[in-house]
């Protein structure tokens, strides 16, 4: 089947996501730039997810980009996604909410890993679907980037109920390390 209404709701699903994240900012009571200083983990805890969210929309955008159609187990696949993917809203807001503490910062790891388990499994059924030598197969290769993000989470969590900071740290890594696209899709498809 046709990989359009795929698209087209995973699209939308995450439009949804990050409208439910800004809505989580709520106006300061103060006119001054003062009143602002409270909301500071809030804001960069939406801005962390919003750049998260952001590089799965474009990645997610590169999968169906390489790929011709699509089964149910990939549907599945892809609602697992999107799954762990509306769960980064409430992460977001209770780690913001509550000053980057422990536990709150732990969770928001966790989810963070599953979305990256999830996104690995969508992968693999993609790629199991279209063959070990379809263009996202040998794009991928051995997606040295997907499994080292894997294992970074994995240390985050643990590492989070000790120093929140470091854990922190790992996962703004894991953005910068996936802030620039993922060009090796794009390469293969101009080839």
């Amino acid at each position: 089947m046709g990989k359009g209404r795929l698209e087209a709701f995973s699209d939308g699903v995450i439009a949804i996501i990050i409208t439910i994240m800004v809505l989580e900012l709520r106006v300061p009571h103060g006119t001054d730039l003062a009143a602002l200083r409270p909301l500071l983990p809030v804001f960069l805890s939406y801005v962390l997810s919003f750049v998260f969210v952001g590089i799965y929309w474009n990645n997610h955008h590169h999968l169906m980009h390489a790929v011709q159609k699509v089964n149910g187990n990939i549907l599945w696949a892809n609602l697992y996604l999107l799954f762990w993917l509306s769960v980064v809203p409430f992460v977001t807001s209770w780690m913001g909410e509550n000053h980057f503490s422990a536990t709150p910062v732990a969770v928001y790891g966790v989810v963070l890993l599953m979305n990256a388990v999830a996104f690995t499994l969508l992968t693999r059924v993609l790629i199991a679907h279209h063959g070990k030598d379809s263009t996202l197969a040998v794009a991928l290769g051995r997606d040295r980037k997907g499994k080292a993000s894997l294992m970074l989470y994995a240390a985050a969590v643990p590492l989070a109920l000790a120093e929140p900071r470091i854990a922190l740290a790992i996962y703004v890594l894991v953005a910068m390390i996936w802030f620039v696209p993922d060009r090796r899709i794009e390469d293969r498809i101009a080839e």
